[in-house]
Order: C-alpha cells, then sequence, then structure tokens
C-alpha cells in the first residue's frame, strides 16, 4: 500500500526524514506515535501524496467550514463522487438522498441533533466528530488521521476510533494517547525526531515500552 525507501521527507523547507525506509501493508491499522515536532504530520502528509485516490484525510485541526453546518462540512466527503451541479445544488437546498445519507453517518457520531447546525456553535469534540463523519462520507479504503479523537473524553475515543476503523481496513492514524493505540491498533510505530525508533505489533508492547519514546 505504501513503501518508502530512503526518502528524504520535508516539511516546508528543513528535511524531517532524511533516510526513512517503512512499508504499510493493506489491511493494517496503524498508530504513529511521538512527541509533538517528530515527524508524524509530515509522515501522514507523505502517505497521502502516494496514494492520493485511495485515502480519505482528517487533518489536526479538522479543516472544517465554520460558517456551514455539520450536513455540509460531512457531505463535503463526497465531492469528488458528484459533478459541479449536484454539489451546488446539495449546498443550496439539499435533496432527499443525501439528508438520508449524512444523517445517518451524523447519527454513527451522536451528531443527529447538530446536523443543520453551523460548525462555529459546536464544541471542540463534536468538530472533531463531524470531521470524522467527513472522512467516513469519503467511502475511501484507506484512513490517514491526525490526532482525530484529542478532544473528546477517553471512552468517546475509544469508541469513536473502534467505529472508524470499522469502516477502514486500512488506516495510519497518528495519536499521542498510548493506551488508546495499544486497544486501537494492530502495528505501532514510534517516532523521535525524524526517525523511527519502535516498529512493533501492539500485542508485544506495553504502555512503559511507549512511555520512553516521550522521555
Amino acid at each position: 500500500m505504501f513503501v518508502f525507501e530512503n526518502a528524504r521527507l520535508a516539511h516546508q523547507g528543513p528535511a524531517v526524514f532524511e533516510r526513512l525506509s517503512l512499508r504499510i501493508d493493506d489491511g493494517e491499522q496503524v498508530a504513529l506515535l511521538g512527541p509533538s515536532g517528530a515527524g508524524k504530520s509530515t509522515l501522514l502528509a507523505a502517505l497521502r501524496r502516494q496514494q492520493p485516490g485511495l485515502c480519505a484525510w482528517c487533518p489536526q485541526q479538522g479543516a472544517l467550514v465554520p460558517m456551514l453546518s455539520v450536513f455540509h462540512n460531512i457531505y463535503m466527503g463526497s465531492l469528488a463522487r458528484h459533478s459541479r451541479w449536484t454539489n451546488l445544488r446539495n449546498l443550496i437546498h439539499p435533496s432527499r438522498a443525501q439528508r438520508h445519507a449524512v444523517g445517518l453517518v451524523a447519527e454513527q457520531l451522536g451528531l443527529t441533533d447538530k446536523l443543520f447546525t453551523s460548525i462555529d456553535q459546536l464544541s471542540g469534540g463534536q468538530a472533531q466528530r463531524t470531521a470524522l463523519g467527513r472522512a467516513i462520507y469519503c467511502q475511501r479504503p484507506v484512513l490517514l488521521a491526525d490526532e482525530p479523537v484529542s478532544n473528546v473524553d477517553e471512552h468517546q475515543a475509544l469508541a469513536l476510533t473502534r467505529q472508524v476503523l470499522d469502516q477502514h481496513p486500512t488506516a495510519v492514524i497518528a495519536m499521542h494517547d498510548r493506551a488508546l493505540a495499544l486497544q486501537c491498533c494492530q502495528r505501532l510505530i514510534g517516532i523521535r525526531e525524524g526517525r523511527i525508533v519502535l516498529d512493533a505489533r501492539a500485542a508485544e508492547l506495553t504502555l512503559g515500552d511507549l512511555d520512553a519514546l516521550y522521555q
């Protein structure tokens, strides 16, 4: 699915990874762990460039349109599947079919009562759930996500992460919550200062192993 061989990856100029070698296979669900600035976001961006047509993208800040509703922001996940005219029509007056389809996604995420509320009136957790809804509505097999549940409590984070992973056979998620990574992902990759310093199956690791990444 994704392959890097001695790759140099840069972010806005300086190289973050000088010689990255990494393979992620179809069907793997991977957590990227490491301190802020380690290179997780840079790696996610590079993965997205390799397979743009297969990846649903959930960036760290959500990249939502604040003045538009939850419905419209989730619907944006389907823009590539529809004509410009259909997208314009649904922006102005959503069709019954799209209200129903987007409504089902919103229901999964506990957003039914916020479907036509603008993003700027939501809590941080509700906005993150909307961004996840947009990724789900892309209907693509690979999920790339950067801290997608950092603004929700630990119980919601676990339920949401499992829910979105159930719908994406292949996933790479950057996160700081080590316990969540161990519970939800099959493979954990630890990054420090632009280097992979840990790459193992979740079943082989403990929280202590992961805490060392941040020391």
